[in-house]
């Protein structure tokens, strides 16, 4: 992934982010570790190689039906976790 992305992926608050691949689907984790998830998140989709990076991957996703209005990506409901 390009360098100036990640810098704004971390500069947004996000920590530990992984993208899997399993039978044509992705699924991505990340912690949060910042105190205003909206305004990171829109810090993010103003920066300019961002904009770039998901105008270039946009063509290769396709959203999930069931997502809710307004998502482009669906978040998942964590069913179960142990630390």
């Amino acid at each position: 992934m390009w360098p100036d992305v990640l810098k704004t992926i971390t500069a947004c608050n996000i920590r530990n982010y992984s993208i899997y691949h399993k039978d044509g689907l992705l699924f991505a984790y990340f912690e949060y570790v910042g105190t205003d998830f909206d305004a990171d998140m829109a810090k993010m989709a103003a920066d300019p190689k961002t904009q770039e990076w998901w105008a270039i991957m946009k063509p290769l996703q396709k959203p999930l039906p069931t997502r809710a209005e307004g998502e482009w990506w669906s978040d998942l409901q964590e069913v179960f976790h142990v630390d």
